[in-house]
């Protein structure tokens, strides 16, 4: 089943939608999603375009070799990650209009995860190296 789902940054400039069949949300407890977000990444791994419907606000920050992280210039909400050559992109689940039947199954980057918080759900965790493991079809 398909699923349709619609987000926006904080001030409005930067509206998006995307089709997707998985309900799933990871977290990324690495540095640079915590850094980037100012705690951690919780995002959907969806295999479609982003659409947004105004781009000129969107801005995108090449983090590694391999990704990027899109914000709205305006507001400065973060938007997604995405691979450079958008083939996947990771739509942040704070900015879902409504996330009511979204589903927390997966934390990656798990060793790099501070010891003050952990989540009472029973996730897959995955290491950084699992999480390029499996990237790189190891």
């Amino acid at each position: 089943m398909k699923y349709k789902k619609t987000g926006s940054c904080l001030c409005g400039k930067c509206k998006f939608s995307f089709d997707t069949e998985n309900l799933e949300i990871g977290a990324c407890h690495c540095s640079m999603c915590r850094k980037w977000t100012g705690g951690l990444s919780m995002a959907m791994h969806i295999n479609s375009p982003v659409i947004f419907e105004d781009e000129s606000f969107v801005k995108w920050y090449s983090s590694s070799e391999w990704g990027m992280r899109g914000f709205c210039s305006e507001c400065g909400s973060n938007l997604a990650w995405s691979m450079k050559d958008k083939s996947m992109m990771c739509p942040s689940v704070w900015s879902l209009d409504d996330d009511s039947d979204i589903q927390f199954s997966t934390e990656v980057f798990i060793d790099e995860k501070p010891k003050y918080y952990s989540f009472a759900n029973d996730t897959k965790k995955m290491t950084g190296a699992e999480v390029f493991a499996e990237f790189s079809g190891e």
